[in-house]
Order: C-alpha cells, then structure tokens, then sequence
C-alpha cells in the first residue's frame, strides 16, 4: 500500500471539480457524464486494492437548476457482477465541500473528512460480496446539508452516470439497491420517494432501500433537539444547509449571538458540533420577535421542501429503522407532539412515514425500531440485518412487511 494525501487546498482547487466547459448544463440529460477519471480507493490518504473511477456528471439542484456533481464507483477487487450495485449514501453531514466522499475517496486528508473513513466497514463489506458500490457526493458541490430533494436528485443521477460509463462495467440493465444511515438516509429515502417521477429509469431497477436514522420532518426535529446536550449544534447546520440550499438570508432574523455562531460554521462538519453546543436552542439565537420558528416564513416554506413526509410515495421494498433511546445521547423524549427519538431522529415521525406508505399502497414495508438504543448504536444494530435484507431482494426473494402492525406516530405537517 502507499500513502498519498492530497492537501485540503489542493483538492479545493483540483480542475476535476470544475465546472466543464463546452455544452452548456441545461442542455445535457440529467445523469450525462462529462469527466472520468480512475484511481485507487483511499482510506484516509492510505491508498487500497480497490478502483475506483469517479464521474463527473450533470445533476439538479434544490431548486431545479442545472449542476454537477460527483460520484465514485467502487469495483470490487474479486467477483465483479455487472448485474448487481448498491448506491450507498454517506453521512458525512458537512457544510463544506472538502469533506465529500469523493474527495476522501481519492486521498484528500481533512478533519470533516474523517467520517468517510468510519464508514470503510460498510464499503468492505459490499465490495467483499462482489457489489460494485456507487458512492455520491449526496450534499452536492456546495454541500447543501439537509436539503433532502437534492440529496435525492443526486443520488439517482449518480446511479444514471455510473450505469452509462464504459469504464464502471455497469450498464443499463444493472440492478440496484440503496443503503443509507442517518444523513445517508436522507438521501436514500428522497431517492427513493423522487425515483418514480424523476428518474423512472432507475426505479425500474432498484430493488430496494435499506436506511435508518430517518430525517422525516425537519421542523420538528428542530424543536425535539433544542436545547440538547449533544446534537443542539446540528440545528444550527441544518439551518445554515438550507438557508444555503434555498438561498434564505437569516441575517435578519439573528441576534448578534446567532449570527456569529451561523458565521463560524459555515465550514462545519458534524464532527465540529457534537457535543459542541450544549444547551443551545433556536431563542437564543434569534431576535425576540422570532422566538417561534413558525415566525420565520422562508425557513418554514423551505422545511416544507424537505419534509418527506409531503414528498410522493416510494414504490420499491423498504426496510426503515429507527432508534428511541436518544436519553443515552443528551436529547430527552418527553416534548409534548414529539416524543422519544434516538437523540436526533424523531421515532414517532418514522413510524408515521412507514405507515404513510403502507397507506398509499406500497406494502412492502418493513419498520423496526430499536427502542433501547440511540442513534450511534442503532447504526450497528441496524446494518447487520440490512446487509442481509438487501441480499434477500437481490435474490428475488419476497420482501417482508409488517404493514398493519406499525405503532401510530405523530403527524407529519410541517409546523414546530
């Protein structure tokens, strides 16, 4: 093995990155690839026995405009099946763009970047059974945190370029799945609502979406971590996500506290606030006379555009996790039209989106919840069985439901 690390600068100022010239965006199918190149697959900066050939390609935005993005197919070293991928999504959770997967991917160093190392196990363990694995920058190259739609978007483009390069090995009649935890659900699951009338073509193979750690109602996630111990900061990235997303200018509704927190963090990846900002809440942040977010018209418009609970309904089997324990990570469970979560991820609102769906006619669900444990712990708990659900769809076989047995939830309008 060798090592190479590629300055955070360098990877800022790598020409891949930029914006090709030539056909201008709006002119090219959403999923067109426009700059490959192949590579190693690194493991903070230590390069691996895995290729990885990343791809360029045109994409959308949160409010539909035309743009690229990157994504990196990995092949696996033995076993390659052109017939079998799985599309999993990341949760790097960042603000800046350095902290992609793609750039970890191709040997870039940083602080933020560092998740993508953690979730090295869950690529082995794909690559080990012969998946080819696509890997999007799901947040987009302005990394626009918390904007579920373009996650969405993103990701299903991803799947388009990665089954249209000759270099990748898959093709148009690659099946695939999807995989995610926490911020990674957000994409798999906006992937998988957007599918059907966004990219028809890539739902038609998809067998699949496996995620836990569900984002279902932002706006009420807001108000279930005010004021926790560990995971307050994350409200602050997520109105900074999509104040960006949205191009929402919160100047005006900050005091001169908020507007240096929502300054300082403008560059921030998860791992700079967990645990970071305890005690912190929305009031503290804002003008008195936004004390209530409800208040804050541009910011409840746009938590509306990423609440998937008023987002269409998924047509492919799903099996959805949820921890409840989230007391063991700092968040109580006991605000009134909320309930327990699993200290960032609301329990009821999953519940809800799970049984949202048997409703509209997709019954091919399947919800467990993990009543004991809290977020990080869900993931583990959570993987070793969808690693196993997803082999099942790949091999054809009926996928489970408990449809009718689901615990009701909260309802899942966009309000605080």
């Amino acid at each position: 093995m060798t090592v190479g690390f590629v300055p955070a600068a360098q990877a800022a100022t790598d020409p891949f990155y930029s914006s090709p010239g030539g056909t201008p965006l709006a002119a090219l199918d959403p999923g067109t690839v426009v700059a490959t190149r192949t590579m190693p697959y690194h493991v903070v900066g230590i390069s691996m026995p895995v290729t990885a050939v990343q791809l360029v390609y045109r994409t959308t935005d949160a409010q539909g405009r035309p743009a690229t993005n990157v994504t990196s197919v990995l092949k696996p070293p033995t076993g390659f099946d052109p017939t079998k991928a799985v599309a999993y999504q990341s949760f790097y959770d960042s603000l800046n763009p350095e902290h992609s997967p793609s750039r970890a991917i191709a040997g870039d160093v940083s602080f933020g970047g560092a998740i993508n190392a953690s979730e090295a196990q869950f690529l082995a363990a794909l690559l080990a059974q012969g998946y080819s694995v696509i890997v999007a920058d799901t947040e987009g190259q302005q990394a626009d945190f918390a904007a579920g739609p373009e996650y969405g978007m993103n990701t299903l483009d991803s799947i388009r370029a990665a089954t249209r390069s000759a270099e990748t090995g898959l093709d148009a009649d690659t099946r695939v799945g999807l995989f995610g935890y926490s911020g990674g659900a957000i994409a798999t699951n906006w992937a998988a609502a957007l599918a059907p009338g966004y990219a028809p073509d890539v739902n038609d193979r998809l067998v699949g979406a496996a995620e836990a750690g569900v984002l279902v109602n932002p706006a009420r996630n807001l108000t279930y971590i005010n004021g926790s111990v560990g995971w307050s900061g994350v409200a602050l990235m997520a109105i900074a996500g999509v104040a960006r997303s949205y191009d929402i200018d919160f100047s005006e509704y900050l005091n001169d506290h908020g507007q240096r927190l929502f300054d300082n963090i403008q560059d921030a990846s998860i791992a700079n606030v967990l645990f970071q900002y305890p005690g912190l809440t929305w009031q503290q942040m804002v003008r008195p006379e936004y004390a209530d977010p409800a208040s804050v018209a541009p910011f409840m418009d746009a938590a509306r555009k990423v609440n998937l609970g008023e987002a269409p309904t998924p047509t492919i089997p799903m099996f959805i996790g949820q921890g409840a324990g989230g007391t063991l990570e700092g968040t109580p469970g006991d605000k009134p039209n909320v309930g327990p979560g699993d200290g960032v991820m609301i329990a009821g609102d999953v519940r809800s989106l799970a049984n949202q769906y048997c409703a509209d006619g997709n019954p091919q669900i399947k919800y467990t919840q993990y009543d004991a444990l809290s977020h990080v712990p869900t993931m583990l708990a959570w993987s070793v069985e969808a690693f196993g659900w997803l082999n099942d769809r790949f091999a054809d076989l009926p996928a489970p439901t408990n449809c009718g047995a689901i615990t009701p939830g909260n309802d899942l309008v966009t309000r605080p």
